[in-house]
């Protein structure tokens, strides 16, 4: 197997500069990530007409019931699939919602009680919200709640708990998709139980665009709706409907420029081997989201933002989406915990692990 390591250098370990494109040698204290050529593997995903391959357009997120594995995919409409494993999923079909909504949504997040109840977020696109002449297509994403107590086939839904500022919309944008909003997000509940880490894109006004964070109350999860709160200025003190945000990955260019520059799209999971929190990340290079490449951050303490390490690349350009999903079955590994060796995704794709190595640790 070919082992690539940062920056894409075959057998290398080299960081580079997520502002400059510099390299150098591997900061002290940092972890090392190794991507290792493996047999592909696809999720299921969205089957949609005229595609022979199911489609997956977010972060999937997955859980564990007993002996048998669910994994969502989505596409403007979210599926489901299940198996005994990651590696052994059945086709999937089309999950229902208890309401309409209007426009799509994509579910990006879980989160399975020990009662077995299981909670989802999703990203929302309005339709219709641009004022002509601005291209129809184009919208600004919220993030809506969800609960489910058959594993994901049915969902009840429990409203918008994420939006952007009002009057942040830029109806002049060159950008190919959003005008502004709060989407392309992952979460994950703290280890003493206490809060829900919304990790969000941000695309309203520049000085707020970028990966930003936000929390909510575990025991607030069944009436979500004015109970998540922003990080803004150092502190949790901003509305999640309307409030204010400090990135802690602030846009480089402008969102809304034709040679945008910024981080979106975060994934996030705990790493039991390296017992702390990793975020993998995309990078745009202009309006129509051209991949720049993948990036790694790593953060022992949610609750402390600015932690997040500075985001190093792992693979020059790819496809939208990375994420991770641990494969052990024994200790319930998911797209929210993984150990030493887990399974990259890119775009419902793997044809690599991701080995992560503690500072000094050799491969093996």
């Amino acid at each position: 197997m070919t082992d690539i390591g940062f920056s894409s250098l075959a057998g290398g370990c080299l960081l580079r500069d997520a502002d400059t494109g510099a390299e150098g040698a591997p900061a002290l204290g940092v972890p090392t990530v190794l991507l290792r050529e493996a047999p592909l593997l696809r999720f299921p995903g969205v089957k949609l007409p005229g595609r022979e391959q199911g489609v997956t357009d977010c972060n999937s997120p997955a859980h564990w019931d007993g002996e048998t594995f669910y994994l969502f995919n989505s596409a403007g409409h979210p599926s489901r699939s299940q198996g005994k494993d990651l590696f052994n999923l059945g086709e999937s079909t089309p999950v229902q919602f208890n309401n309409h909504v209007n426009g799509g949504r994509w579910i990006e997040a879980t989160h399975k009680d020990a009662d077995g109840t299981l909670y989802g977020w999703y990203h929302h696109e309005p339709a219709g919200i641009c004022p002509p002449p601005v291209a129809p297509h184009l919208t600004a994403p919220r993030i809506g709640a969800l609960r489910s107590k058959d594993n994901g086939a049915t969902w009840e839904d429990l409203g918008f708990i994420l939006d952007a500022p009002p009057n942040t919309m830029h109806f002049d944008t060159a950008n190919h998709y959003f005008v502004g909003g709060n989407g392309d997000f992952s979460v994950i509940l703290d280890e003493q139980r206490e809060f829900f880490y919304f990790l969000i894109s941000t695309y309203g006004d520049l000085p707020e665009q970028g990966v930003s964070v936000a929390r909510m109350r575990y025991t607030d999860r069944d009436a979500p709706t004015g109970k998540v709160w922003k990080w803004h200025q150092g502190n949790w003190q901003e509305p999640g409907l309307g409030g204010h945000l400090t990135p802690i990955f602030p846009a480089l260019i402008d969102w809304h420029r034709p040679d945008a520059n910024a981080f979106w799209g975060p994934s996030v999971h705990w790493n039991s081997h390296l017992e702390q929190y990793v975020m993998l990340l995309n990078r745009a290079k202009d309006k129509d989201w051209s991949q720049e490449g993948i990036y790694v951050s790593f953060n022992r303490d949610l609750s402390q933002p600015e932690k997040w390490s500075k985001p190093v690349k792992i693979l020059d350009g790819g496809s939208w989406y990375p994420q991770v999903i641990g494969t052990d079955a024994a200790k319930r590994e998911t797209d929210k915990l993984a150990g030493r060796i887990a399974r990259f995704f890119m775009a419902g794709e793997s044809r690599w692990e991701m080995l992560f190595l503690k500072p000094g640790e050799k491969a093996e």
